[in-house]
């Protein structure tokens, strides 16, 4: 395998990663900011509030991008196996 094809799959890889990721990373600093934005706008200091409302949302938000989610990873690993069985 040449360098050139270990940077593709490298790079491949990331950006699955990304399209995996992403969307719940967003969420969770969306919600986030809302809820600091809240606290700050309401002067309630309590440290443990941000906790529930970004675990609910993304849970949410994972039950609605899992087939998704499914998809990318499948659709890399079939690219990865067609590479592997191509001879590299």
């Amino acid at each position: 395998m040449t360098g050139l094809a270990i940077l593709d799959v490298a790079r491949d890889g990331i950006f699955v990663f990304l399209k995996v990721a992403g969307p719940l990373m967003l969420v969770a600093l969306f919600v986030g900011l809302v809820v600091s934005l809240v606290q700050a706008l309401t002067q309630i200091q309590e440290q443990t509030l941000i906790y529930v409302p970004k675990i609910v949302a993304v849970f949410a938000t994972l039950l609605l991008m899992l087939p998704f989610m499914g998809d990318a990873m499948a659709g890399y690993m079939t690219r990865i196996a067609a590479r592997i069985a191509a001879g590299g």
